[in-house]
């Protein structure tokens, strides 16, 4: 039997009306999300929060910076499972240079729900990182956006052929 976790990526507050940089569609998929854990929680199902931070050795960043009430993890998102380890990232792929493997080792999970925010960068990025390849992954299409629709679904469509695109209530 499989152990699934659900990876909720850069769910912050700058990709919302009001922040830096603010995405299409992000109350729908902020909804899809919460609802999504929801699910995972009442059937066990990990939750792992991965946050970006812009890491100030390169400078002053458009957005994520550490210190800022952008670089916050949604607030709901955190309420939702406010026990959920953090995952801080530097890069698009939520594996590089972080404790992802590590916490899912030591959650013995064995496959990977993806859910976030940008679909083209940071959520493909982590479904097809080189670290992912020993883990059954799904992308969560509905609790995903990024800039525009039409960027959205280019990226999905440019990743189905490598893992499966579900809806997050066929998946949990």
């Amino acid at each position: 039997m499989s152990q699934p976790a659900l990876i909720v990526i850069d769910l912050q507050n700058d990709y919302f009306p009001g922040g830096a940089f603010p995405l299409w569609n992000t109350e729908e998929a902020l909804a899809n999300t919460l609802s999504a854990i929801s699910r995972a929680r009442a059937k066990g199902v990990p939750v792992i929060h991965v946050q970006h931070v812009a890491d100030p050795a390169r400078g002053i960043s458009p957005f994520f910076n550490a210190g800022t009430e952008g670089v916050a993890i949604h607030a709901e998102v955190l309420a939702a499972a406010p026990d959920a380890p953090v995952v801080v990232k530097h890069f698009a792929d939520s594996f590089l240079d972080t404790a992802l493997e590590a916490t899912l080792r030591q959650l013995g999970v064995d496959e990977l729900l993806v859910c976030g925010m940008m679909t083209q960068n940071c959520v493909t990025h982590t479904a097809i990182s080189p670290a992912a390849a020993g883990y059954k992954v799904s992308i969560l299409a509905d609790c995903c956006t990024t800039v525009s629709q039409m960027i959205h679904l280019i990226a999905l469509n440019a990743v189905a052929p490598r893992l499966p695109i579900v809806q997050s209530a066929d998946a949990l």
